[in-house]
């Protein structure tokens, strides 16, 4: 499932250079996350960047896309075409 960025966010930006999909960018109150770029880091990372460093724990589940590991594997694959998953 993708992630999502709530109101709690203060706008620091750490987890945009974080994220390996550029599917985090400056909205106009807060940061946000594009659902069709988010894939939890699937294919990328072990775990979640923008959890891991966001100071407000703001970056949670997004319960409006729900999707298996195996989807967000694909939606990384269609995202990194030619490239192998590493994690």
């Amino acid at each position: 499932m993708a992630l999502k960025i709530t109101e709690e966010c203060i706008s620091c930006g750490a987890c945009e250079p974080e994220c390996p999909n550029e599917a985090i960018s400056e909205g106009e109150e807060i940061y946000i996350i594009d659902p069709d770029k988010c894939t939890e880091c699937v294919g990328s990372h072990e775990s979640s960047r923008c959890v891991e460093v966001c100071p407000v724990d703001c970056c949670v589940a997004d319960e409006d896309h729900k999707e298996s590991k195996e989807q967000l594997l694909e939606k990384w694959k269609k995202l990194h075409p030619g490239e192998a998953p590493s994690a």
